[in-house]
């Protein structure tokens, strides 16, 4: 029975995981050939520490709803600036961004109820993306969903992605305090959250998100992990 099990469990995670790679193909060869047929740039290629302007990006256009139940949200559901940023969380600059850029937005815009950060999942590095993806929700069950996103991205390396086997998420999750693991641990292995995640991804790419992290401030794309400053001056004009 648990051999038959594992098998299913490993079906399955094989198919979410063909789901998402043609999802991204497609995204990716669309945003790169256009409507036009001219090529589009591609931010994600750009150097670390080279990004381009947001204004010089081919980025995703359009603006997710903005979802007042949304588990993965972190600020006043009426604020006046809405944050929708697309992560992985193998990807190695979302962890930049967690690590050197959030902890300033979270003080200086969410604590004062200037901003909303709503989290969407972008699963695109196999199958531990997905695992991860899974685990950020069982976190959010249980109300520990930003304290498992800086305890994975404490130890994100700078470049390349990260090994998440479900060890090392559940040892995640005990950082972050989430006080139900054994519920973790069944959550993390079942499909109930992969309606969600897929709906993330299919959002995504609706509007034209190819890279992680991407970001909307109030329907404004930015992608990669900019400077603090970049954020910033987004915020600020979106609060006008």
């Amino acid at each position: 029975m648990r051999n038959a099990a594992r098998r299913n469990t490993t079906r399955r995670d094989s198919i979410l995981v063909v789901m998402l790679v043609l999802a991204a193909a497609g995204l990716i060869a669309y945003l790169l050939t256009g409507r036009s047929g001219e090529a589009r740039p591609d931010a994600a290629g750009a150097p670390p520490g080279q990004e381009q302007p947001a204004s010089q990006q081919g980025g995703p256009s359009g603006e997710p709803g903005r979802d007042t139940a949304n588990p993965l949200a972190i600020g006043k559901p009426d604020a006046p600036v809405k944050m929708v940023m697309y992560s992985d969380f193998r990807c190695p600059f979302c962890g930049k961004f967690s690590r050197d850029t959030e902890p300033v937005l979270v003080d200086r815009y969410v604590q004062t109820g200037v901003l909303r950060i709503e989290w969407r999942d972008y699963p695109i590095f196999g199958v531990q993306s997905i695992d991860a993806a899974r685990a950020g929700r069982a976190a959010a069950e249980q109300g520990r969903f930003w304290e498992f996103t800086r305890a994975v991205y404490q130890e994100s390396p700078p470049t390349g992605h990260p090994d998440l086997t479900r060890d090392k998420l559940r040892d995640f999750a005990a950082k972050a305090g989430v006080p139900d693991l054994a519920r973790f641990e069944a959550d993390l292995g079942s499909n109930r959250f992969d309606s969600a995640i897929q709906q993330d991804l299919t959002e995504g790419g609706t509007i034209g998100v190819y890279s992680t992290p991407t970001f909307l401030i109030n329907g404004r794309p930015l992608l990669g992990a900019q400077p603090l400053e970049t954020f910033t001056a987004a915020i600020d004009e979106a609060a006008r």
